[in-house]
């Protein structure tokens, strides 16, 4: 929209753009300007939900308490006072407040993007020879495995190591580390993805606990064949220290939101599967010790991290990034989980919401915000794998030349200009 804006400002007064220039102009918003062509936004009253959000983040930001992790030495430089939230439509409206362009490391919150990997390439029924899919009632660092010896589930230090092994085998660990933020690159819209260097550093000078789960995998053999447990948990902390901030990051969330398709890009980056298997189990385990409270007061999919981010999904509809470092006593974010609880207070964005009879909250979705609607009602989309919704066969121009801007008989996939 930038390139948009400076052409338009040097465009001399009734002179049009041509064709090219203009494909040029909006490639990278077509999925947010196919939406506007068509006046079918997700959230039709942006302006009125995002000023909610603000009222929200105001409320979020007086709570205090908690304590910035310091296992890390790195992660305890972080001021307490950061706070930010960001919001991405799966049509790509955004809106964000507070400290939202300052980098951070996903620390846990890589841990279901890396099983979305795993999966996409390897599919379920492989991932999950090496790893469960249960909630473990014990602490995330915990040396336990279930009873088949097997990690619990992707969501613990244990089964993230697991997974960790599993991604791009064969190959050195800068050929892995590169992959996986081409990935990451790609399911942010190439917003903003980085990678702190002092932080891996730290992780790999403070990672006594993590190198004896590695020790225990190793003798339990969780790995697959032929695996370097030492150059395994190297990657592990180095995926832990992808930086990102709270905007790109709710981008990666609204991917997850969209059945896989960057709603930025329109670009196909999971699978399906990948993607329903992803938030069924942040659902039930991503939220540390307090994953069954979240699950039932919050009812949405998330993941936190000892950095301070929660990553939100609503499916069908957004993703979201809350960030502030400092921790409560199960190790997620005290205003993020605050922040969260007043969303779905408000919104009827909880999974069972939507059951007759039930109490009348605001729905975003709908026109005026006054009815509601299932949070599943385009779920069929999520299964089939099909892409956003895009412009019709052509658009008539002022001078009424009708120009094809997308073949609908291509593949699907396709989402940019030819």
């Amino acid at each position: 929209m930038d390139m948009l804006r400076l052409t338009l400002q040097t465009t001399s007064d009734g002179v049009m753009l041509d064709k090219d220039l203009f494909k040029k102009c909006v490639q990278s918003n077509i999925v947010l300007l196919t939406q506007a062509f068509r006046r079918k936004f997700v959230i039709p009253d942006f302006m009125s939900f995002a000023s909610h959000i603000d009222d929200l983040y105001e409320s979020a930001k007086t709570q205090s308490g908690g304590k910035v992790a310091d296992y890390i030495p790195q992660l305890a430089k972080f001021s307490p006072d950061l706070w930010g939230v960001s919001v991405c439509t799966v049509d790509g409206q955004r809106h964000s407040v507070g400290d939202t362009k300052v980098p951070f490391c996903l620390q846990s919150c890589v841990k279901p993007l890396k099983y979305a990997i795993a999966v996409n390439d390897l599919g379920t029924e492989y991932v999950h020879r090496y790893v469960g899919k249960e909630p473990s009632g014990l602490r995330f660092n915990k040396l336990f495995l279930n009873e088949d010896d097997k990690p619990h589930n992707p969501m613990v230090n244990a089964g993230a190591i697991v997974v960790t092994s599993l991604i791009k085998q064969g190959a050195n660990n800068a050929e892995k580390f590169d992959y996986v933020m081409q990935f990451m690159n790609k399911m942010a819209g190439n917003e903003y993805v980085g990678f702190s260097n002092a932080t891996f550093q730290s992780e790999r000078e403070s990672g006594d606990r993590n190198f004896a789960i590695g020790y225990y995998l190793k003798e339990k053999k969780c790995f697959p064949e032929g695996t370097d447990m030492v150059a395994i948990l190297d990657f592990y902390f180095q995926l832990c220290s992808i930086e990102v901030t709270c905007e790109s990051a709710s981008v990666m969330a609204a991917t997850l939101a969209n059945g896989g398709f960057c709603p930025i890009t329109g670009e196909r980056v999971l699978s399906p599967e990948a993607v329903r298997n992803t938030l069924s189990l942040m659902h039930s385990c991503g939220m540390y010790d307090f994953s069954g409270q979240f699950a039932f007061h919050v009812g949405l999919p998330a993941k936190s991290g000892v950095a301070g981010g929660i990553i939100l999904v609503v499916p069908n509809v957004m993703g979201m990034m809350c960030w502030s470092p400092p921790l409560d006593k199960m190790g997620n974010s005290v205003k993020g989980i605050h922040f969260c609880h007043d969303l779905v207070g408000l919104c009827n964005f909880h999974n069972y919401d939507n059951l007759r009879h039930f109490a009348k909250k605001l729905d975003p979705r709908r026109e005026g915000g006054d009815q509601r609607v299932s949070v599943g009602t385009s779920a069929s989309r999520f299964e089939k794998g099909e892409p956003p919704q895009v412009l019709p066969d052509g658009w008539l121009m002022e001078d009424h030349e009708t120009i094809s801007l997308y073949d609908m008989e291509t593949d699907a996939e396709r989402m940019s200009f030819s």
